[in-house]
């Protein structure tokens, strides 16, 4: 719930503050003006919202939302549906999902259209037909739009900026950092937050996960170009090749996106670790509730531990009650440069091949990137033949791989399983499987127990003791073993301890982590210390910096005790 008097977030449906009932948000409705042929933004319990501003004509509800289709979409649209290509150009022509909205009336746009494409051709006639592009009434009718609809504009930004400002007071503005994704919402987040504090020289990171649309690229570069003072910082992970991991664990999935922490989240914490260390910061991001169910469900401030990726930063979100009508008023509005594939139907960017994207979005990756796509579906063909699905090109053509749970049919699914047996001699001493040999970057994963002093151990036997930090009482033993059946092993012995069981899954928890690590760097993401790093191959815990929390070794924050758990289960 919010308080608009007092600009603050509550579970109460009465400000604490001032006492005002709180409202969620305004929910808004689209009406349409027949004379003047535009979208016009009304809250729902506006007064006077059947009327329009500018003619004082009777207007009609129309939909919920709904975007701008710019020519260059048009002339996709008119060969589509095989009209001439002028033919939508001096019509007025909104977008809702896979309705379009021509002069006031709704046209549905099938499913079936976009998957019967022959992109190819559909390219050929874009460059054939690109002269017909033409902005001279797509601008007259966008400025129309914006005078009808200046009120909300208003509105709109009043009540960013004010949350931008109060939201920030808590924090030094060297710690104000704006997160930059290359998309329209991360963009107006950037010029909302830019103006509202009035500093051009705000800290922007850009998160390329390298599978940027090619137009994000460029928009990424435009931007830094025209805002010469912000500090750009561009966070890419240079250690990883998607493809590749690809092969090893397999495509990301809806429920698997492990490309999420490996190429973006991951890297942006090494950009926000190298700026600030262990300070915390204010993040700005551009998420909007009505993107998704999941989004649907944060906060629009978010500071708790379970709900923020990197622990590092507390997460305000300007614009999370904007609806994409709203965005579009803003960016037309304030005449702000925006990445190009929205001008070509894209009404999301991001990684261009991401298991969330729509048909349509696919669709249009065929046609706008066919050398990329093409090479994808043959990667993902190849795939469902390694793992055994009898009908590789309809698995991946029907989208079923988008679906698909767990490691089975990859070889490195067998990483993630636990194999130990108890030992007979010691008790509660387990001798586990490695899938390498034993080391001393397997020691270090035992930071969090507490101290690590190799020094207490038998020599002979090369054994680690593990203090607990607050007695310094032997908590835990470890040593290399050979073991009739395991090339490689390690006997892992808790000591003194009150619940051995709960200590050996944590230290199970770190084995895990020695034989499947893939860095995919949500460990680095997790540990608010800035504690643990990924060096080369190498995973380290600084022990000077760990906190001992235990974040990394708890299913709550890290279920199986490694992300490769989620990616790699099977079912026996």
């Amino acid at each position: 719930m919010w308080c608009k008097n007092c600009n603050i977030e509550t579970n109460e449906k009465m400000c604490p503050v001032c006492g005002s009932d709180t409202v969620e948000d305004l929910p808004i409705e689209i009406y349409w003006c027949d004379d003047c042929n535009i979208p016009l933004i009304r809250e729902s319990n506006q007064v006077g919202k059947d009327e329009c501003p500018i003619c004082k004509g009777e207007t009609k509800y129309k939909v919920v939302d709904l975007r701008p289709v710019f020519p260059e979409e048009r002339l996709l649209y008119a060969i589509l549906l095989d009209e001439s290509p002028d033919y939508f150009m001096d019509k007025s022509v909104w977008a809702a999902n896979n309705r379009l909205i021509i002069d006031g009336k709704i046209v549905q746009i099938s499913n079936k259209v976009y998957e019967s494409i022959d992109a190819n051709d559909v390219n050929k006639r874009l460059q054939k037909y690109h002269s017909f592009v033409d902005y001279n009434y797509f601008n007259r009718s966008i400025k129309k739009f914006v005078e009808a609809n200046k009120n909300r504009l208003i509105y709109l930004k009043d009540e960013a900026f004010e949350f931008v400002r109060n939201t920030s007071l808590k924090y030094p503005e060297e710690n104000v950092v704006i997160s930059f994704s290359g998309g329209k919402d991360s963009t107006v987040t950037a010029d909302v937050v830019t103006k509202a504090l009035s500093n051009p020289s705000l800290v922007h990171i850009f998160g390329n996960t390298t599978l940027e649309f090619p137009m994000t690229i460029e928009y990424a570069k435009r931007f830094r170009e025209n805002h010469p003072l912000a500090i750009f910082q561009t966070a890419i992970n240079q250690e990883q090749d998607f493809m590749k991991v690809c092969e090893d664990i397999g495509p990301p999935a809806r429920m698997m996106r492990w490309c999420c922490s490996m190429f973006k989240t991951g890297p942006i914490t090494r950009t926000i670790n190298s700026l600030y260390r262990n300070q915390k910061i204010l993040t700005y991001y551009g998420i909007r509730k009505n993107e998704s169910v999941s989004r649907s469900k944060y906060n629009r401030i978010e500071e708790d531990s379970e709900s923020i990726k990197i622990q590092q930063q507390a997460v305000a979100s300007p614009i999370f009650f904007w609806k994409d009508i709203d965005i579009w008023l803003y960016i037309l509005s304030e005449d702000i440069d925006f990445n190009d594939a929205y001008r070509l139907g894209y009404d999301r960017v991001g990684c261009w091949c991401c298991p969330n994207n729509t048909q349509r979005a696919q669709a249009l990756s065929r046609i706008y990137m066919p050398v990329e796509s093409i090479a994808w579906r043959s990667f993902l063909i190849d795939f469902a033949k390694r793992i055994g699905k009898p009908d590789p090109e309809v698995y991946v053509d029907s989208g079923k791989w988008k679906a698909r749970q767990g490691g089975n049919g990859l070889e490195s699914s067998g990483d993630i399983k636990l194999r130990f047996t108890n030992c007979t001699a010691e008790e509660h001493a387990k001798i586990y499987k490695l899938t390498r040999p034993y080391s001393d970057e397997l020691i270090g994963l035992f930071v969090p127990f507490g101290i690590i002093a190799p020094e207490l151990g038998n020599k002979l036997i090369k054994e680690t003791i593990v203090l607990d930090l607050k007695t310094n009482v032997p908590i835990i033993s470890i040593q290399p073993f050979n073991q009739d059946g395991f090339d490689h092993s390690v006997k892992i012995k808790t000591l003194n301890v009150a619940d051995h069981d709960a200590v050996h899954r944590m230290a199970g928890y770190q084995v895990r982590k020695y034989n499947a690590c893939r860095k995919c760097l949500k460990c680095e993401s997790l540990c608010r210390a800035g504690a643990i790093s990924i060096l080369g191959d190498y995973y380290n815990i600084d022990p000077e910096k760990c906190t001992r929390c235990k974040k990394c070794m708890t299913a709550k924050y890290l279920d199986g005790g490694c992300t490769m758990d989620k990616y790699l289960r099977t079912k026996d």
